[in-house]
């Protein structure tokens, strides 16, 4: 089991004097509420500066709440661990390893014994379906083959949760589409709970199992949309179907409230 518990989390940062106004906080998230079950792909969606990429790092343990809590298996989590692997945007890779030195990186943190680092490594990259370009380096792959590698980098040292920062947002949309894709076919192969964070209603209601929508800042759980979609491997096309209109109706309708308070407040 690996069930994650967020109880009445709060998360505010420092800012600084400027024009005459003395210094004080700025609220990211805000008693937050969130139970995400063990083994399911959950969605956070949110307008922009809601507080999705803060809830991701509290989840990954970079960042520690202002109050409330958050557990993991019943323990509260007070900073990085190997039980967490981390995808973020932008790729991370270290430019002067190759696709497979870049995935044996966090093995070597676990101290895995060098032959079975290889081998994991090979193993994964196969997995996310880069077997033929392990000897590669980050300047030589695409924006959607680094993303594959810093995957399998991430699932290397079998981490109970994967946690996935917009991890697609730089691509093109036929790439992103492909990735949408191998992310389900992976999470169905290992049964990670994953949690993924984006802005793009379409790409959470076709990812998503269970979709939490978050509110304009400072972000607060608005709701939890339940979707389904019946079997996504089956080769149909499901992003066309009455069932997905449907769910992408009802988080746009969450959602365009919070957009235009959060238009409206960075106006203001």
């Amino acid at each position: 089991m690996t069930e994650i518990v967020l109880d009445g989390v709060r998360k505010a940062f420092a800012t600084r004097a400027g024009r005459g106004q003395p210094p004080g906080e700025t609220t990211a998230l805000d008693d937050v509420d969130l139970q995400l079950r063990s083994g399911e792909l959950a969605v956070v969606v949110g307008p922009s500066g809601s507080g999705k990429s803060t809830l991701l790092d509290l989840l990954a343990g970079l960042s520690s709440p202002t109050a409330g809590e958050i557990r993991l298996d019943g323990e509260p989590i007070t900073g990085p661990g190997l039980n967490r692997g981390v995808v973020f945007q932008q790729y991370a890779l270290l430019p002067w390893r190759t696709a497979q030195g870049n995935v044996e990186f966090g093995l070597e943190a676990r101290g895995t014994p060098r032959a079975q680092r290889r081998e994991r490594a090979r193993e994964h990259l196969d997995l996310v379906g880069l077997a033929g370009s392990a000897d590669r380096y980050p300047h030589e792959l695409s924006g959607g083959m680094k993303q594959r590698v810093a995957i399998a980098r991430s699932l290397a040292f079998d981490p109970d949760v994967l946690l996935m920062d917009e991890p697609f947002a730089a691509l093109d949309a036929q790439t992103r589409e492909s990735l949408q894709d191998e992310l389900l076919r992976l999470w169905r192969r290992t049964g990670k709970t994953i949690v993924f964070i984006t802005h793009g209603i379409d790409e959470a209601v076709y990812l998503g199992h269970r979709v939490a929508v978050l509110t304009s800042r400072p972000g607060r759980v608005k709701d939890v949309v339940d979707v389904d979609l019946g079997d996504r491997s089956a080769g149909e096309d499901v992003r066309s179907s009455a069932e997905f209109s449907e769910h992408r109706h009802r988080v746009w309708s969450l959602l365009q409230n919070e957009v235009r308070r959060a238009e409206v407040s960075s106006v203001g």
